[in-house]
């Protein structure tokens, strides 16, 4: 499967390396609440795997978006920017936050399955 999950609860679909997709999983946005806002990074903008790419704010907390691997960002989710909720409502769809050009596909290596991503969100 292409899905892989970080620990700090992104999920990266890496389906094409070239425009591998990233959002918050599902976890997240149950701890969050109601997400009012998104920053997202800018289109170009270029990251190594664990630096704060974005971030996301919730009628109870703001919490940073993590990159979960090294590369350039190619497209973002405007319509999230436009509907924030689209984080909520659709997590793993219509609400992901941006799209990135990875640099190094092995570093997915160090990522979770979904279901050991499960048994890790269970506790955190």
């Amino acid at each position: 499967m292409s899905i892989k999950y970080s620990k700090e609860h992104e999920w990266i679909n890496a389906a094409d390396t070239q425009a591998a997709i990233v959002g918050i999983t599902v976890h997240a946005q149950d701890a969050l609440g109601d997400v009012v806002f998104v920053d997202l990074p800018a289109v170009g903008a270029t990251f190594k795997a664990g630096d704060v790419a974005g971030v996301v704010e919730s009628v109870k907390a703001a919490a940073d978006v993590y990159m979960p691997v090294t590369g350039e960002i190619v497209a973002v989710n405007e319509a999230l920017r436009a509907d924030p909720a689209l984080a909520n409502s659709d997590p793993l769809n219509t609400g992901w936050f941006f799209k990135v050009k990875m640099s190094n596909a092995s570093e997915l290596e160090g990522l979770m399955e979904e279901t050991a991503y499960n048994d890790f969100a269970k506790d955190n």
